[in-house]
């Protein structure tokens, strides 16, 4: 079992920063992908980023490709997604997710957070 807790949304102007932290318990953590995903008001929960066990293999939507990096801290248990350049468009409830092998397939995903806000003003 993996329980996953995010921390970090909050209210920034275009432009700017956040990173966000989801925290997993469970021993086996440090070998499960874990990814991030974002649902905006009115549209489907849609994939983000996602990062290997081991921390050494990313991937990104197109949509936040050289403005967000995905990394992870197997000796903590987190997994990080620090977010820059942020747009209005960008504006979300963020969720992480674990899955013990490669996929972007949210239905495939069997642990999810909670959930953050993040809210991007113009």
């Amino acid at each position: 079992q993996v329980q996953l807790v995010e921390s970090g949304g909050g209210l920034v102007q275009a432009g700017g920063s956040l990173r966000l932290a989801c925290a997993a318990s469970g021993h086996t953590f440090s070998r499960y992908y874990t990814g991030w995903f974002r649902q905006a008001p009115g549209k489907e929960r849609a994939f983000v980023a996602r990062i290997s066990w081991s921390g050494t293999s990313t991937y990104y939507a197109d949509s936040v490709k050289g403005r967000f990096t995905i990394s992870k801290d197997n000796a903590e248990n987190t997994v990080y997604l620090q977010m820059n350049t942020l747009k209005p468009e960008d504006t979300a409830v963020y969720y992480c997710a674990a899955i013990s092998y490669p996929s972007i397939d949210i239905e495939r995903y069997g642990y999810w957070g909670q959930g953050t806000q993040v809210t991007v003003s113009s």
